[in-house]
């Protein structure tokens, strides 16, 4: 229905903003990376998804399509609803989530809030298939490094979402998990 939207955004709030495009203001729902680069008063283009249920109609954006595809994937499956869809999507980067699928981790899902170790199981089982990946690789050996500097910096006294930005933030071309570690310290 609503595959894009593009206007200025008039409010935003923790789990939602408004953007007005054409004089309506349309409530869209973004997980919280998506609104934290987003800045209130300003253009912003969004890619959508429209929820229809039997009492509401809900707006989802995102910044990329990818996000999107990743997010439809989600709740393609039985058991995840648009809300923990968006809680996935905010614990990483989509990379980094089909990275994880790929190689069996259900760290990442296990920490949105409503989703167990079955429910990240059957997650992964069923996107392995969607998305087409054979065995791991090195992929695997990347997210174990991740996950290992995630804990380093939380026992440093960082919290999870820091650690997480901090991670993020690791150019993509340096590999080995003492020469992340170092470089997210730097960040």
């Amino acid at each position: 229905m609503i595959g894009c939207l593009q206007g200025k955004i008039i409010f935003k709030g923790e789990k939602h903003l408004i953007l007005e495009v054409g004089g309506v203001g349309y409530k869209i729902f973004v997980s919280a990376s998506v609104n934290k680069n987003l800045d209130n008063g300003k253009e912003a283009r969004l890619w959508t998804h429209l929820h229809v249920r039997e009492d509401a109609m809900e707006l989802y954006g995102f910044l990329h399509q990818a996000e999107l595809e990743f997010f439809e994937m989600l709740i393609s499956i039985s058991g995840i609803g648009p809300k923990s869809a968006l809680g996935v999507l905010a614990m990483a980067p989509v990379d980094t989530l089909k990275r994880a699928i790929s190689s069996g981790d259900t760290s990442y899902l296990t920490k949105v809030s409503g989703i167990g170790r079955k429910t990240a199981e059957k997650i992964i089982l069923e996107l392995k298939d969607k998305m087409g990946f054979g065995k791991a690789s090195l992929a695997g050996e990347e997210l174990k490094d991740d996950s290992d500097i995630l804990d380093a910096l939380i026992s440093l006294g960082y919290s999870q979402k820091e650690a997480r930005e901090m991670i993020q933030k690791i150019p993509q071309d340096i590999k080995g998990r003492d020469k992340r570690l170092k470089e997210a310290l730097k960040k």
